[in-house]
């Protein structure tokens, strides 16, 4: 027996139902991909003016001794806003685990433009 008209809208209506939420979750991740470059691009300026500025190291320094969580505060222990990491983002120079030969902790060849950052 043939569908009826019915049930071919009630189809239609769960397809799009389905299509309107596949777009608003791309938009939803969209958005957080873009606020997440934003802060990284900040922080990377901060960091970088209080390396430069007495004033910008010290408020950096009362933002990290006010961070909330103990778990944030422990990431910047040891840490001083002029600190930087070598070239290849790694203390000490070598990517860890790169030594021990261990798979997919070697840097990336692949380039960011190829993720869609510039």
């Amino acid at each position: 027996m043939g569908e009826t008209e019915l049930e071919r809208a009630e189809k239609r209506y769960a397809q799009a139902r389905a299509r309107l939420l596949a777009l608003k979750n791309r938009a939803a991740t969209a958005a957080r991909k873009m606020d997440t470059r934003r802060k990284v691009i900040l922080g990377g300026a901060l960091v970088d003016l209080a390396g430069r500025d007495q004033h910008a190291a010290a408020m950096l320094d009362r933002l990290v001794r006010n961070l909330p969580r103990e778990q944030d505060r422990k990431a910047f222990v040891g840490w001083k806003p002029g600190d930087a990491l070598p070239e290849d983002g790694a203390p000490g120079g070598s990517v860890a685990g790169a030594d021990a030969g261990e798979p997919g902790l070697a840097p990336s060849s692949s380039s960011s433009s190829a993720r869609g950052l510039p």
